[in-house]
């Protein structure tokens, strides 16, 4: 059972107290229907070496120290080796470097500068395995609560956390459909590569907004096309091999939707090309990867023809 009341806790005397108090029972209801491979990825966990970090760095990267012997360090990498594939990262634990599929620290690189997180509460939506998170609280945040469905990401989540279980971060499997509407509680929301594969964004950006204080901070980064505030690419089929993927607006079509639902002082802070440098197919993460979704000829575009992935961050208040 994984034990909620140190979030309770935190929430209390805030405007989230009253949904923390279910929270407990909407986790175990989730647990008790479960995942086929939860019970593997538990003994994966059931693994990891009883050990305290002596050095613990969020800030430069993800990096928990201890100098242990090759046995217990082998221990380790076999361990988060059964919970692979790993997409967001890297981590670097007890010695044991997980290059995960995407070098999230230069999307992070890209973010952070644009951002000041100290004394904040922050919702991050769609977190994946929550390194975004970690790197928050590295970032000053005051507390860092992380949703997403996917119980791999869930349990990546709980191999980290097990080693800084007092640190003011939790993982939620949860979708953003999950929680109340009109929550109205956190300082700072993020949605990094979720957007795209919503099939109403205007709806997604409303409920979003629904997350925040008045004032609050929204972090929007999605895949975006060149063009004007017209121009809107919506895939026939599939999009880098990806069936998921709805809408890719333009930066100033984006802009505009975001005014259009309410926000304020919308400004867009980075644009980046995806390298296969950043993204590729690792011995942590085996899988296809982005070199095999572009054509061979023409990086400039997808497979499928598409202009290649190009990801922005806009930033906006409520």
């Amino acid at each position: 059972m994984i034990d909620l009341s140190p979030l309770v806790r935190r929430l209390a005397g805030t405007p989230l107290a009253p949904w923390s108090q279910g929270l407990q029972a909407q986790l175990d209801a989730k647990l008790e229907k479960g995942h086929g491979d939860l019970e593997r990825w538990q003994s994966a966990l059931d693994g990891l070496p009883a050990l305290t970090p002596s050095g613990v760095d969020l800030v430069n990267g993800l990096r928990l120290d201890f100098a242990c012997d090759d046995a217990t360090r082998e221990q380790a990498r076999a361990a988060l080796m059964g919970l692979s594939p790993w997409r967001k990262g890297p981590f670097d634990l007890f010695g044991v470097h997980v290059d995960t599929e995407w070098r999230s620290d230069w999307k992070w690189s890209r973010v952070a500068p644009h951002l000041d997180l100290r004394g904040k509460r922050v919702l991050d939506v769609g977190c994946g395995n929550g390194y975004y998170q970690w790197r928050m609280l590295g970032a000053g945040a005051d507390s860092v609560i992380g949703i997403d469905p996917n119980w791999l990401f869930f349990c990546q989540f709980q191999a980290v956390q097990r080693y800084l279980p007092d640190l003011p971060a939790w993982h939620l499997p949860f979708a953003l459909e999950d929680l109340p509407p009109a929550l109205e509680g956190f300082d700072t929301v993020f949605s990094m590569g979720v957007f795209y594969h919503r099939r109403s964004p205007i709806e997604h950006l409303l409920a979003l907004k629904d997350c925040l204080l008045k004032g609050g901070e929204l972090v929007l980064e999605t895949l975006v096309i060149e063009g004007d505030e017209n121009q809107v690419l919506v895939p026939e089929d599939r999009y880098a091999q990806m069936r998921n993927v709805w809408f890719l607006p333009s930066v100033p079509a984006l802009e505009r939707w975001l005014r259009r639902a309410g926000f304020r002082d919308v400004r867009c802070v980075d644009v980046s090309l995806t390298s296969i440098e950043e993204q590729r197919s690792t011995e942590w993460m085996k899988y296809q990867s982005l070199s095999d979704f572009l054509d061979p000829q023409d990086h400039s575009r997808t497979v499928e023809g598409l202009p290649a992935p190009r990801r922005a961050v806009l930033v906006a208040r409520k």
